[in-house]
């Protein structure tokens, strides 16, 4: 799964084409409006390996694609709450701490400590967001219900998975190398030219994992073990 994920970019005639539009369209990330198409396209790649398709996406239908990335930019948005809750709560209780124990010595540990362990929770609960977020992104594109992205069923069905944990893992590694290689190439001028274009790639080459993966998910209907991103015959 992984080559063939690293390959799959490439998968059609126009791939360079591709790669350049998104690649550019992140390096123009800071206007926030290109971001949304990104995010559009990588859902669209998603759709496509959910359906069977082999070849990646073209660039077009432009306000669809936009639209479907402002859809999972909310999804994510909401996703990202939890950990900041989680952050919020413990800043409120760290101040709190040190309101009721003045400047003492053990006021400084009891804050340390909260802090300590907040951290802790807030890098736990992220990855675990971070896990189960492309999962969202499945349900979403499988209904284009953004209510579906929050449905606990199907979630967790897809969560505790062993299949869809190999693709998240396929597609978190891709996303590491790229971030090494980015590493790398930064330490020339070149580095962060090439920087977009790289993180558009592996996007796209993770979204065919996840798919993938999923599309490899035994169905829980009627017993059978049916890939469950593909009807049945």
């Amino acid at each position: 799964m992984f080559q063939d994920a690293l390959n799959y970019p490439r998968e059609s005639d126009s791939a360079v084409k591709t790669i350049v539009i998104g690649g550019l369209l992140l390096f123009f990330s800071f206007l926030v409006v290109p971001t949304f198409f990104v995010i559009g396209y990588v859902v669209r790649t998603l759709r496509g390996v959910l359906n069977g398709e082999t070849e990646p996406p073209e660039f077009d239908d432009w306000g669809d694609l936009g639209m479907d990335g402002l859809k999972v930019f909310v999804i994510g948005f909401v996703y990202s709450l939890v950990p900041a809750a989680i952050a919020v709560v413990a800043l409120l209780a760290s101040g709190v701490t040190a309101g009721l124990g003045g400047n003492g010595a053990g006021s400084g540990l009891a804050v340390g400590f909260i802090v300590v362990v907040a951290a802790l929770a807030v890098a736990i609960v992220s990855l675990a967001m971070a896990y189960v977020l492309p999962a969202a992104v499945v349900a979403f594109v499988r209904t284009d219900s953004i209510a579906a992205a929050f449905s606990p069923g199907e979630i967790r069905r897809m969560a505790f998975s062993r299949t869809y944990a190999t693709g998240w893992l396929v597609a978190f590694a891709i996303s590491l190398l790229s971030g090494v290689v980015i590493g790398v190439l930064n330490a020339v001028l070149i580095g962060a030219l090439l920087a977009p274009f790289l993180t558009f790639y592996a996007n796209v080459a993770g979204a065919y994992a996840i798919g993938t993966a999923v599309n490899e998910m035994p169905s829980v209907d009627d017993g059978d073990e049916m890939p469950a991103g593909r009807p049945a015959a």
